[in-house]
């Protein structure tokens, strides 16, 4: 009776519209993608003999990004897949013009199959499970409930995710502060910690870390090799936040608290479900990286493994799964929508595919048009300067996505998990920590911050301008990355 009771909600589940576009552009894709073509060239795209235009799309999407929320954002809303479209065409037909039509397809196949549609199929599940726990209740503010909302916070992001764990608490974050007249400083070490540097110690924490893991990082590596770097850099900013959160609290004392609008109520959890789902997608990922059947197939010359095959019907299971139990006020109390999680999936099929002439260039290393890239990160005797990995590849995701700009320097470090992770692994841990951390650096350096910037705006808290924000960051972050360069890098 209790199976007859899930099916029948499964049946009422409503998939978004976009879910329908987004379900015809994949099947066309597939149709073209499956016509016979011979195997794909083990040597594929020449990124020696293409010039640095080529680069001129994922330049171009990047700065889209980073700038169409901030200085444009209603063309931006309105537009952004157009955007999107174009810059991909940019790529997509000088390929075909200029290059045999099946390596381009082979190349876009395995763009397609084993990089792109996992990174959305795990991002897509963790928004929909996390966006289905709400923290009901209004807990008092002291520094001590802060403290430990924040800390909790920052080890939940390596577990739901920066964006899941952001959007679990922010609103019950806002609500413990909503009594006092200094409280936008809370929500500034709330991107700090939660939306970004708790997010460093998992693939499931940050889109970087996934992207790391698909190309054949294991995935507790980070776990191992970055918890003492995120110890140090969390808890020094966490360290600030109690002394400026204590300052802010004599100042409340002094001109006296505002009435608090939120009602007493008792703290309940609701969604407990998807607490479960999540441990599901953990189980998928690990699966996927223990079990080897042997058993591949190939679709248009990508090599599609059993195993990444089941775990990406996972995702797409515990994702119908979640929609069909979790309470729909629950989601609505977490101002849940389809809207985020649109805009990710369109843009980052931009973005995989602006990226696939960028990779080949870096591919070919000190012969290709990124030799001078590889100078500015190599010390004299040849070997990668970690200190220059995690400083450029920070201060280009404090702007740009960090995501792509970590599979920028995965690749110019020569793209090898196996010699990242032992021989190398002080770059590796450079560059996964620099895109992690840094993305804290601005409203527009990783997804979360933006989303949690505008709930905590809507709410009333009165949140520092796009600069301003940077000046909380040059004066905390700044100076914590530097001492984590001295004693790390």
């Amino acid at each position: 009776m209790q199976l007859f009771r899930c099916l029948s909600r499964i049946q009422r589940v409503r998939i978004p519209a976009f879910a329908g576009a987004t379900a015809k552009y994949v099947l066309a894709c597939l149709l073209f993608l499956l016509l016979p073509a011979p195997a794909f060239a083990a040597e594929g795209l020449d990124g020696a003999k293409l010039s640095v235009l080529w680069a001129l799309p994922f330049v171009g999407i990047l700065l889209c990004i980073a700038t169409g929320p901030v200085f444009y954002p209603h063309v931006w809303e309105h537009h952004y897949a157009k955007f999107t479209a174009v810059l991909a065409a940019l790529v997509v037909i000088p390929l075909l013009l200029t290059t045999d039509a099946h390596t381009v397809t082979a190349t876009l196949a395995h763009t397609a199959f084993l990089e792109y549609m996992p990174f959305i199929l795990l991002l897509l599940a963790l928004f929909v499970t996390a966006g289905g726990i709400y923290l009901e209740g209004n807990m008092h503010d002291s520094m001590f409930t802060n403290t430990v909302l924040l800390a909790v916070g920052a080890v939940m992001a390596s577990i739901v995710g920066t964006t899941g764990a952001a959007m679990i608490l922010i609103r019950p974050l806002i609500r413990a502060n909503d009594d006092r007249r200094h409280n936008a400083h809370v929500v500034v070490f709330f991107i700090f910690l939660v939306a970004n540097i708790g997010g460093a110690l998992s693939p499931l924490g940050d889109p970087p870390l996934f992207i790391g893991f698909l190309k054949g990082v294991d995935f507790f590596w980070t776990t191992v090799h970055l918890w003492q770097e995120t110890l140090f850099v969390g808890g020094i900013v966490l360290a600030v936040f109690m002394a400026v959160d204590l300052y802010c609290h004599r100042l409340d004392r002094i001109h006296g608290h505002p009435k608090d609008p939120t009602p007493d109520s008792p703290l309940r959890l609701h969604g407990k479900i998807n607490l479960l789902l999540i441990a599901v997608i953990i189980a998928a990922i690990l699966m996927s990286a223990q079990w080897k059947p042997g058993i591949a197939f190939t679709v248009a010359g990508a090599e599609l493994q059993l195993q990444d095959l089941a775990r990406d019907v996972i995702f797409v299971l515990v994702t119908i799964w979640s929609l069909a139990m979790t309470r729909k006020q629950d989601r609505e109390a977490n101002g849940f929508s389809w809207g985020p999680i649109r805009e990710v999936a369109i843009l980052f099929a931009g973005i995989f595919i602006c990226i696939v002439p960028v990779m080949a260039m870096l591919q070919a290393g000190a012969q290709g048009p990124f030799a001078a890239l590889l100078g500015l990160v190599t010390n004299a005797d040849g070997s990668n300067n970690a200190a220059a990995y995690f400083w450029l590849a920070g201060g280009l995701s404090s702007f740009l996505d960090n995501a792509p700009t970590y599979l920028v320097f995965f690749q110019l470090a020569g793209g090898d998990p196996q010699v990242l992770m032992v021989a190398k692994a002080a770059t590796l841990a450079a560059i996964s920590s620099g895109a992690v951390y840094m993305g804290a650096n601005t409203y527009i350096g990783n997804a979360p911050n933006f989303m949690v910037y505008a709930i905590a705006r809507q709410a009333g808290v009165k949140m520092p301008s796009f600069f301003g924000y940077m000046v909380w960051s040059a004066l905390v972050l700044i100076p914590t990355f530097v001492l984590a360069t001295y004693v790390f890098f």
